[in-house]
């Protein structure tokens, strides 16, 4: 039995062969993952340098943070940072060929994200409830577009790592195959980095 067989048999899947990647596939995958992050980072810098331009020219009256729950949204921060910490370690354990651990970290990832997601909309279903939308002033207009497009951005992350997830189980990938999960976790990072920023100059100033 092949090295390749013999984690998908360890992983209960044995009709699942494993391919291994080579040094210049995991190269080549993870220039283009960073050139799509680039363009990611630079859709977000322009969504938040327009912000801070609009509020440098507002009032405190419109561009006042202390409308938003803080408190809700720390929560979501630490559910985010606790997620790059268990992606970081599912990556971790798929390079020690550990799925069992690797699966149980996305599951955690996931949950978290979820987290994320669910408190998001507590806050949304209560703003409208208010009747206060992306209509209601430059701030909120601000907020919402932020914040959606950052919610967006979640989502599409915990569809990708519910099939990881899947896969992972099936015993496709292992310490010869995990580019896939590895650029997901650069994604799922960048994530995470834009709400640190989002957080602060939306809640807090």
């Amino acid at each position: 039995m092949s090295d390749a067989s013999a984690h998908a048999a360890h992983a209960g899947e044995p009709g699942h062969a494993v391919h291994a990647v080579s040094e210049f596939e995991h190269a080549q995958s993870k220039l283009g993952m960073w050139l799509f992050l680039a363009s990611e980072v630079m859709f977000f810098s322009g969504l938040i340098g327009a912000y801070i331009v609009l509020r440098m020219g507002g009032t405190k009256e419109v561009f006042d943070g202390s409308v938003l729950n803080w408190k809700l949204a720390a929560v979501n921060t630490v559910a985010l940072l606790a997620s790059s910490l268990t992606m970081a370690l599912a990556i971790s354990a798929i390079r020690r060929d550990d799925i069992h651990r690797a699966a149980i970290n996305i599951f955690l990832t996931i949950s978290l994200g979820g987290v994320f997601l669910i408190i998001k909309a507590i806050e949304y279903s209560t703003k409208f409830l208010h009747h206060i939308t992306p209509g209601t002033n430059v701030f909120y207009s601000c907020y919402f577009t932020m914040t959606g497009f950052h919610g967006i951005h979640v989502l599409a992350g915990l569809i990708v790592l519910g099939v990881l997830l899947v896969r992972i189980l099936q015993g496709r990938y292992s310490s010869k195959n995990y580019t896939v999960i590895e650029n997901t976790g650069l994604y799922w990072h960048l994530v995470d980095v834009v709400w640190i920023f989002l957080f602060p100059i939306l809640y807090l100033l």
